[in-house]
């Protein structure tokens, strides 16, 4: 498909996008899955063949989106549970350690597909790619 032509198909709307990150799917089609394991990813969409991976390193964005949650979570716990729950800093050390370690492992899946449908709203090429 030449570059300037408009895609074919509409460009799904931000919602709909996010939607399929949340529910782990295919921006493009929204019915293939994004993961096979885990943390194990095939390289394209089993309905229509959108290329997950576009470069490598492409998923490296991913980490920011992680990372953000991850720090957004840990200072809204600790300030509700520090100062409006008046537990020591000592009591929060562990807890919000082993937070800082489950959560990121939990969120790795949800921070690629959020990353995947950024990226496929913000270049709307990614969608219309055909190779």
């Amino acid at each position: 498909m030449n570059r300037d032509e408009p895609p074919s198909e509409p460009r799904p709307p931000l919602e709909t996008l996010i939607g399929r990150a949340l529910r782990l799917r295919c921006p493009r089609c929204g019915r293939g899955k994004l993961f096979l394991g885990w943390f194990r990813m095939p390289e394209r969409c089993s309905e229509c063949r959108l290329k997950y991976e576009r470069a490598p390193g492409y998923f490296l964005g991913s980490t920011y989106i992680n990372y953000g949650l991850t720090a957004g979570f840990l200072t809204t716990a600790y300030f509700v549970l520090h100062f409006g729950m008046g537990l020591s800093n000592r009591q929060l050390t562990w807890p919000l350690t082993a937070f800082c370690i489950a959560f990121p492992l939990a969120a790795f899946r949800y921070a690629r597909a959020l990353w995947l449908a950024l990226d496929c709203h913000f270049d709307q090429s990614i969608l219309a790619d055909e190779s």
